[in-house]
Parts: C-alpha cells; structure tokens; sequence
C-alpha cells in the first residue's frame, strides 16, 4: 500500500471527516429553526413559498451536473490511491470545462421555460408573477457557477479535505438563511432577496476556487484540457445521473399516492413523522461522503484496505443508529402526542415506526451503496433502481388502496429493505467478502428486528421504560465485548483518557 492511501484511508481521519460533515450538513439546520420564522413574518406567505423554491432550485443544482462531480472525485480518489497525482491537474480542468459548458445549456434551457413553469406549473400568484421571474431569471445565470463550484468541492473532498469543505458548507448554509434577513430592512423583493444569495454562491466558488489551488498546487500551472479524460467522466456521470434522478423520486412517491387516493390530510399525517425522521439519514450521508472517496483511493491499490473500510463503515453506522431506532419505535406514540397531539399520535405511530424502521435499513445500505459506486460501477445501481420503479409503483398503489398509510409505510421499508439487500449482495462479490460473515450480519438483523418487533407491542410507558433499560444493558456489552475489535476498544480507550486529561 502507498503511504498516500495509508494517509487518506486511516480510521482516525475517516472518523473526523465524517464528524466535520455532520456538523456541515446539521448546523445551517439549527439556524433554519430561528431564521424561517422570522423570514415568513417578514416576506409574508406567498413570497416566502417563492424562497422557498429558490432554496430547492439552488440545493438541487447539483443533480443537474449529469454526475460529472461524483465521477471526478472518483477519478482524481482513484489517481491519488495508484500515485498518479501528475495526471490530476488535465482530469480537474477537462471536467471543471465539461461542467461549465453543461451549466450555460441548462441555464439556457431554464430561462427558456421559465415563463410557463411559474405560470403554468408553480402557480404564483399573478402579483408576484414578474418579480418571481426577474429572480429566477437571475438563478438561471448562475447555474454554472453552482456547478463547477460543486465540481471544486469534489476535489477536495478525493483529498479527504472535509476540514476545508466544511470550512465553505457551515458558512455557506448559515449565509443562505441569515442573508434574506439583511435585506428585510430595505427591501422584501424576491429579486433582491436571490441576489444576495446567489453573490454568496458566487464567493464560495471563488474561495472553492483558491482551496483547491492550495491543495492541488499544479492546477495554477495552467489549464490543460484532454478529450481523452471526458469519456470516463461522461460514462460514470450518466449512470450518476439515473440513480440521481430515480432514487429521490422513490423516496417521496408515496406522498403523491397518498395525495391522489387518500387525502391531503392523510398526506399530513404520513409526511410529517416521515420528513423528521428521515433527518437521521444525515448521520449515514455525512460517513458515506467520506467513504467514497476511500473507497476509490483504496479499491485500486488494496482491496483488504476497502474491506476493513466497508466493514467498519456498516458497523458504526449500526452502533450510532440501532439506539436511536430502538427509542424512536418504542416511544412513537408518547412522543408524537406530546409533540402534535392524540390525534396525530393516534394516527401517525405506525408509520413513524415503520419509516424508522427503514432509514435504520436505508442508512446501512448507504455502505455497499458508496462502495459500488466508489469502485466505478454505478451502473449496477442505476439498474437496480430502474428495475424496482415499476414494481414500487404497482406495490404502492395496490397497498394504498387496501391499507392506507400505514400500508404505504410498509411497501416503502420493503423496497428499501430489497434494495439494501441487493447492495449488500452486490457488494460482496466486488470484495469477495466470505458467506460467512454476511451470514452473521443477516443473523444480528434477524435479532434487532425481532427487538423492534417487541417494542411496539408494549403499550404501557413504564414498561416502555424499562424495556428501554433492560436493552441499554444489554447492548452496551454486547457491542463492547463481542462487536468491537480489540484495536477499536483500544482506541476508544485511549481516546476517552485524553478527554479527560
């Protein structure tokens, strides 16, 4: 193994990268809390439901980039872990031009559609029909800058720099939420308002811009372009790009059933334990955004390196989030009455079970997700997803009509359980991982499950209480002395005595 793999492959650095990106995503969250609030009282409804569509457009930009940035932290990962580090600078500035150009298409494909998608299709209010556009005008031109500024990000990201990605994300997230305040004092025009927030987008390119230059010193040696290079680039993308597309749109589809043939109301009761427990998912995308780029690094030089990776990756996930799980479904129903009252506990527990349940199971297939695409195969995904769209579809509607939302949470944790099972199959072959300890992961899951299972049969909140004790004891041994490695407990040890010193 290289020293460079070694380097951007220890356990240590994996573990602070993933921390730095869980503050990342989670700390513009938290400003979100006080910030909308004061946004909505000052903007008034309508046009804060137009900032809030700007906030989707710009946070969704990044799909748009047909995967080129996934594809081109991949290559320059893979580059970096066989010690070919002079052929970075030609890939970074192919696919930095590949990407500028992509933008200018799709800001001019947007522009040109805009006037029937904010009449037509947004309904905005006839009022505010000019001022939306003239700011979503303004959008449009700045979709390059979105996405070569996400292609920067990749990066550094191949260089394990979550330390200078967070340093742009946390600024960047708190900005897009406080900026809007500033402006209240002198004007509450949407033009103005997406102003300001794309002049930040434009900073962190430019700061994006300089970190890579720090960090890849040879791309100020002059742009190098290579027709060569936009071949892989362009096929890793373009899978990218299905899954992109496919995957959210099976994440959410149950709302619209729902919507069609149930009710609005129901759509309630389904979204919201739905939409605040899928924030868990934070916890497995902030450790997947930093397994990739190992995976990448490692599988081309040292496939026992990706193993041990993979493995620790499953297996912290677990530990973080099988407690948290456990929690969830036991109190579902005391916590939602508290939180939103009888009504939605009574009927909201069972689908906030049920949807916890499977983004504990959609966290851990995050792994063997990050690592089929982190070995250049993404087109196994992309597949798997298409193959299962249509019999989601089919399940859906079917089970909607006969069971309602709690059916629609139920068909929901299935094609996720499915998935996650054909990733963890998938997976094992690429690394050759022996039966044997698939076997035993799929025994410990058989346990945990038959766990949950008991949990939401208990009604009574002592007991609850009790149940949730009696597993804490249970647990916290069992991980110590029959999950963890020797070297692991020797580093929490080691790590607990120099808190306290």
């Amino acid at each position: 193994m290289t020293s460079t793999t070694d380097k951007l492959t220890q356990g240590s650095r994996i573990a602070r990268n993933s921390v730095l990106n869980l503050l990342g995503y989670g700390t513009p969250l938290l400003v979100a809390i006080f910030a909308i609030p004061l946004l909505i009282r000052g903007l008034g409804t309508d046009r804060f439901g137009v900032l809030a569509m700007a906030w989707v457009f710009i946070g969704y930009l990044s799909l748009f980039d047909l995967g080129l940035s996934r594809a081109l932290t991949k290559l320059v990962a893979e580059k970096l872990g066989v010690g070919k580090v002079g052929e970075i600078p030609a890939l970074v500035w192919t696919a930095i031009f590949v990407m500028f150009f992509l933008g200018l298409g799709i800001a001019v494909a947007v522009s040109l559609l805009l006037p029937w998608l904010i009449r037509d299709i947004l309904n905005i209010p006839q009022a505010l029909y000019t001022e939306t556009l003239k700011a979503f005008y303004l959008l449009a031109i700045f979709v390059p800058i979105v996405i070569i500024s996400v292609g920067f990000r990749g990066i550094l990201d191949a260089h394990q720099r979550f330390d200078l990605t967070n340093a742009v994300r946390i600024p960047l997230g708190i900005y897009s939420f406080i900026a809007p305040l500033l402006v209240l004092p002198f004007s509450r025009s949407l033009f103005s308002v997406v102003g300001i927030l794309v002049a930040g987008r434009l900073v962190a390119c430019l700061v994006q811009l300089l970190l890579c230059l720090h960090v890849v010193p040879s791309l100020s040696k002059g742009i190098v372009l290579q027709r060569t290079m936009m071949g892989p680039l362009i096929r890793f993308g373009s899978w990218m790009t299905v899954t992109n597309i496919v995957s959210p749109l099976m994440l959410y589809l149950d709302r619209f059933f729902i919507g069609a043939l149930i009710s609005v109301v129901a759509v309630a009761y389904y979204a919201t334990p739905q939409e605040v427990v899928t924030k868990l998912l934070l916890i497995s995308g902030s450790v997947m955004g930093v397994l990739f780029p190992a995976f990448s690094t490692s599988f081309v030089q040292d496939h026992n390196r990706t193993k041990l990776l993979f493995g620790r990756g499953v297996k912290f996930i677990f530990l973080i989030l099988f407690p948290i799980t456990l929690f969830i479904v036991t109190m579902a129903h005391d916590g939602l009455g508290f939180w939103l009252g009888d009504e939605f506990a009574q009927n909201s527990t069972k689908v906030l079970q049920w949807i916890t349940v499977g983004v504990f199971i959609h966290s851990l297939g995050q792994v063997p997700y990050a690592l089929i695409q982190g070995v250049g195969r993404p087109d196994l995904t992309a597949k798997l997803h298409l193959i299962e769209l249509p019999f989601y579809v089919i399940c859906l509607w079917w089970i909607i009509g006969s069971n309602g939302i709690v059916g629609a949470a139920v068909a929901w944790v299935l094609r996720i359980a499915v998935d996650t099972l054909f990733m963890f199959v998938m997976a094992q072959r690429l690394l050759q991982i022996r039966e044997g300890i698939m076997w035993r992961r799929l025994l410990l899951m058989g346990f945990v499950f038959l766990t949950l299972t008991l949990a939401t049969m208990l009604t009574d909140l002592a007991m609850k209480l009790l149940f949730l004790l009696l597993m804490l004891f249970i647990y916290v041994p069992t991980i110590w002395f029959l999950i963890l490695a020797q070297e692991e407990r020797a580093l929490i040890v080691n790590r607990f005595r120099t808190i306290r010193v």
